[in-house]
């Protein structure tokens, strides 16, 4: 009773937090404090966002620049996952790779998705391979840390089992340490789609001719306020659902595990 209680009231706060920030958005576009053309009120990007979705813009509906975006995304992400978390189990067993890798990686880690855009659009162009470079450099050092700490984790007792039975390398990474880093792997995915999904709207921004980043852009030159926080809401509407998509696989995973 006091779990649903809690609940409830958590349900209510959040409906109640989200009516004020609605409420005095809506408050300060009538005062006219703020000229309509730059602070539209919900109403009118509500309309616009409607409108978005049935009429093309720069060529392209809402929801064809949302499915270019989300191609951009599946494949920058796809890519940082399947290198970052193989190359993160690997550093957790071998101390020498562990050793070689990580200076590099300590180093590139720290330098924002952002900065890669000049190299980018000298690289690609607008073509697609700029979009997903700028995705994966988000993408990538969560999934590596995140593998890397969960084969570091590994309880020893498990190690020492497979080791005493004379599983191999190859064996113990397989059969041991990607099954116990399961959990900390999702963790690493929810915060890597995260950061490669607001990499890819910097991406766009600046190195694309298509989706949600481009169309806002498109919006703020043609001084179109409600365009622009039309592509914002669809940006967070669906970099919503991803995390809870991947928030709901960490879920279950813990209950399989009795966590």
């Amino acid at each position: 009773m006091h779990d649903r209680l809690s609940r409830r009231s958590f349900i209510a706060l959040s409906a109640l937090g989200l009516g004020g920030f609605f409420a005095l958005w809506a408050l300060l576009a009538a005062s006219a404090l703020v000229p309509k053309l730059f602070l539209p009120s919900p109403v009118a990007v509500a309309e616009r966002f409607a409108e978005l979705t049935q009429q093309p813009f720069v060529g392209y509906t809402l929801q064809q620049h949302l499915l270019s975006s989300f191609g951009r995304f599946g494949a920058g992400f796809a890519l940082a996952a399947l290198i970052g978390v193989p190359l993160g189990l690997a550093m957790g067993w071998f101390r020498w790779l562990d050793g070689v890798v990580s200076p590099l990686f300590d180093a590139l880690r720290f330098v924002a998705p952002i900065a890669w855009v000049p190299f980018a659009a000298l690289w690609f162009g607008t073509g697609i391979g700029g979009p997903i470079l700028i995705i994966f450099s988000g993408a990538f050092p969560p999934c590596v840390i995140n593998a890397y700490r969960g084969a570091k984790y590994v309880e020893p007792r498990f190690v020492e089992a497979a080791q005493t039975l004379g599983a191999s390398h190859w064996r113990m990474i397989t059969e041991v340490l990607l099954p116990a880093s399961v959990p900390s792997i999702v963790a690493g995915l929810r915060i890597s789609a995260g950061l490669g999904w607001q990499s890819l709207v910097g991406a766009e921004l600046i190195v694309a001719s298509s989706g949600v980043g481009y169309l806002m852009v498109k919006g703020q030159s043609n001084i179109s306020t409600a365009t622009v926080m039309s592509g914002m809401v669809a940006i967070g509407i669906v970099g919503f659902a991803i995390d809870l998509l991947l928030r709901s696989l960490e879920a279950r995973i813990h209950r399989k595990r009795g966590r």
